[in-house]
């Protein structure tokens, strides 16, 4: 009798360093909180609404871009979105890492932004009025 393997589920990526490594900026308590609590409860939870559909067994990309449709949002969308954000907030810093950016960054920066001390003024100005307060990312488009 054949027994039946079950589908790929979605795991909690863990940060790529320790959680004490980007004290004092944020502390190994204020890490764990966030990454052991807050995001497992994302992923969790998107497990939960993907379990016997299509989306099981997807990646988290292929379910983030199948549950958009468009602006009419799925329900799962917003659990597999913050799954991507936090895998993201945890890749994009590092211990040691922050300050202010130098080379061809800072120009681009001084250039839309006027100064890095107003690029930063409007970044946490967007950050705190999105949607999970504290998320707001800068992007880049290539240039010629």
């Amino acid at each position: 009798m054949a027994t039946a393997t079950p589908a790929a589920k979605l795991e909690l990526k863990p940060p790529p360093y320790p959680l004490d490594a980007l004290e004092p900026h944020m502390s190994a308590n204020t890490m764990s909180y966030h990454w052991g609590k807050h995001h497992r409860s994302y992923v969790d939870n998107l497990n939960k609404q993907i379990l016997g559909t299509e989306l099981q067994g997807k990646s988290l990309e292929d379910v983030i871009v199948q549950t958009y449709n468009n602006g009419d949002l799925h329900p799962a969308f917003n659990n597999a979105a913050q799954v991507w954000n936090h895998d993201f907030f945890w890749d994009s810093m590092k211990p040691g890492g922050g300050g202010k950016p130098s080379g061809e960054l800072l120009k681009l920066i001084e250039r839309d932004f006027g100064s890095f001390e107003k690029f930063a003024e409007e970044f946490r100005a967007a950050a705190a009025t999105q949607f999970g307060s504290g998320w707001a990312w800068l992007a880049c488009a290539p240039h010629d």
